[in-house]
């Protein structure tokens, strides 16, 4: 018999080191918190989502801008046209605004042809088309910042009273029921927040 054969033999039955085999067992999830809750410090991410910048529509600002220019443009060139044609000329700006408020200003009749196609209802200066461009204009600005709307609501209110004490009085029906169409697409549109 060779010795490293009796050897051999002895050291597969007798070791002295332990024998290792591959154990497998189940983790229970809460003794792996229990550990980490032992070491200390833990890190827990921030659940809350960062606000959301909002930036005002730069081009649909300008292209109502615009669209709003040009037309006050017409109207101004229309009221000029109605003013020049009276032959009189006034010396205070306030006796132009109360011939306008009163209704004493003749108006030919291509002219009211003219007004009542942009104040009908399709029309540019309607309710509807005036209250959606204002609304319109409100959102550019906030950038879609719903929590702003309340801010332009009041803006518009204040704009509203200053056209207001302009004239002189109340505005004409058309702009009144303008005001009632704007508060109420402001409120809808904050009701959706």
């Amino acid at each position: 018999m060779n010795v490293n054969g009796i050897t051999g033999v002895v050291e597969q039955q007798f070791s002295t080191y332990p024998k290792t085999e591959p154990v497998t067992k189940a983790v229970d999830a809460s003794t792996v918190m229990e550990s980490t809750e032992d070491k200390g410090v833990i890190y827990e991410p921030k659940l809350e989502t960062p606000t959301q910048m909002y930036k005002a529509n730069e081009e649909v600002i300008a292209r109502l801008k615009a669209d709003a220019q040009a037309r006050l443009d017409q109207l101004r060139d229309l009221v000029q046209k109605l003013i020049s044609k009276q032959g009189g000329v006034y010396a205070d700006a306030n006796d132009i605004w109360n011939a306008l408020r009163e209704g004493k200003v003749e108006v030919d009749p291509e002219t009211k042809a003219q007004a009542q196609a942009d104040i009908a209802e399709d029309g540019y200066w309607g309710v509807n088309a005036t209250s959606d461009r204002i609304i319109d204009f409100a959102k550019a600005l906030t950038g879609g910042d719903k929590s702003k709307l309340n801010d332009m609501m009041e803006a518009f209110k204040q704009g509203y009273e200053q056209a207001e004490k302009t004239w002189g009085g109340k505005l004409p029906e058309i702009s009144q029921k303008t005001y009632d169409a704007v508060i109420e697409k402001f409120n809808n549109l904050m009701d959706e927040a």
